[in-house]
């Protein structure tokens, strides 16, 4: 039951969005990893929106910026007051991210379909291939929340105060036996470790084989009892490679388990493990 979790409010289940998939103040989206799942088969009504190409800037390596999100919401049938209800593969890596960069620009209605793909697959709902077409809206963001974003510098700060990080990748990256992921050698770092001071807290521990979300005791235990986190305590830092890892997580943190501050340092690893002269430490 997501009654137990802190805001329940921000999951819906697959029911949920097969009974809503025609509400016009409804728009689900879709964000994969794998950018060719859309076109095999989608839910009834979704769009899709490309973590990559929709939410990055093609040159500077930082998201799009505020009037070209505005853009993307208008042109996908997003308005200010839309309920948008996020899906996606990898047991929703990137539908964690969409919803923060979302939420970085200040859109209020933001939800997550508990276990994504896999799970609407396991209840044998169906797949379209048809693309919907929604009328533009008028789009008007907010600037961005920084609250929710951490920058290198701050990181820094953060690490020599002997603040919490949470390391969320394998334990291979976070040793430096693994300078990369077998399947993303693009992404990988000159330098291999993880920040000092950081616990090693992998994802992938806050879900069930079916991808949707572990319980609200299995979370406390993972990260308050085992991490040894709280919750009104200091601010919690999260990284992984590029910052779709550690969106799942501050998902996890701030939305399941009720952190007050907790930021996603989205540029991660691929940031600092090129960086010059900041401290690595390695476990191998």
């Amino acid at each position: 039951m997501t009654e137990e979790y802190a805001h329940p409010e921000v999951l819906v289940t697959t029911g949920w969005v097969e009974a809503h998939r025609e509400d016009p103040q409804v728009r689900i989206v879709e964000s994969d990893e794998d950018l060719l799942l859309y076109n095999q088969g989608h839910i009834i009504g979704a769009v899709r929106i490309d973590w990559q190409n929709d939410l990055q800037d093609p040159v500077v390596r930082d998201y799009i910026s505020r009037p070209k999100f505005e853009e993307l919401c208008a042109a996908k049938g997003i308005g200010n007051d839309t309920a948008v209800v996020f899906y996606g593969d990898k047991m929703n890596w990137w539908a964690c991210y969409a919803f923060w960069a979302f939420k970085l620009y200040g859109h209020e209605k933001c939800f997550i379909m508990n276990g994504g793909r896999r799970r609407w697959e396991l209840d044998q709902r169906p797949y379209v291939r048809e693309e919907p077409e929604y009328p533009r809206t008028t789009y008007r963001a907010r600037e961005p929340d920084l609250s929710i974003r951490a920058y290198r510098d701050e990181v820094l700060a953060h690490q020599q105060a002997l603040k919490p990080l949470i390391d969320v990748r394998s334990p291979g990256e976070y040793t430096g036996e693994l300078l990369h992921m077998p399947d993303y050698p693009q992404e990988g770092a000159l330098r291999g470790g993880h920040i000092p001071g950081a616990q090693s807290v992998p994802w992938s521990r806050a879900v069930n084989e079916d991808g949707t979300f572990k319980s609200r005791a299995e979370l406390e235990k993972i990260y308050l009892e085992e991490a040894g986190l709280k919750r009104d305590g200091e601010r919690v830092i999260a990284y992984c490679r590029i910052g779709e890892r550690s969106s799942h997580t501050w998902f996890v943190l701030k939305y399941l388990l009720g952190f007050e501050d907790v930021k996603n340092y989205d540029g991660s690893w691929t940031e600092w493990g090129n960086l010059v002269g900041v401290p690595i430490e390695r476990s191998v």
